[in-house]
């Protein structure tokens, strides 16, 4: 993993096509320790997400879709991006980015 992923300020899970989680970041161990951390390399990232979340997983998997939503813990806003990434053109698995989202965030309109 390169170091600024390695040290980004957000959580980074990298998935192959069938779901084996291959790197997770710091903040990605950090925030799974109680599902084992760094241990969950080479686990299948559907065991670790209950329905409907795991068909929605499947579903992004089979059809290469991208899924970005926010989601709330602990008085904390986050968002969080799942996408397809590719090796020399060929579908490799998914990346989830989950990071902190500021309580008040400004929209730019930029036409």
């Amino acid at each position: 993993m390169n170091n600024w992923v390695k040290e980004f300020n957000g959580s980074v899970t990298v998935c192959d096509p069938e779901g084996t989680i291959l790197e997770m970041n710091d903040q990605a161990a950090e925030a799974f320790a109680s599902n084992g951390g760094r241990g969950l390399i080479g686990a299948n990232l559907l065991d670790c997400h209950p329905e409907p979340a795991r068909t929605k997983l499947v579903e992004m998997m089979r059809s290469q879709t991208t899924n970005t939503y926010t989601i709330e813990k602990k008085g904390q806003k986050e968002i969080i991006h799942q996408f397809p990434w590719y090796e020399n053109g060929k579908y490799s698995g998914l990346v989830e980015i989950t990071f902190h989202l500021p309580e008040e965030m400004p929209h730019f309109i930029r036409d």
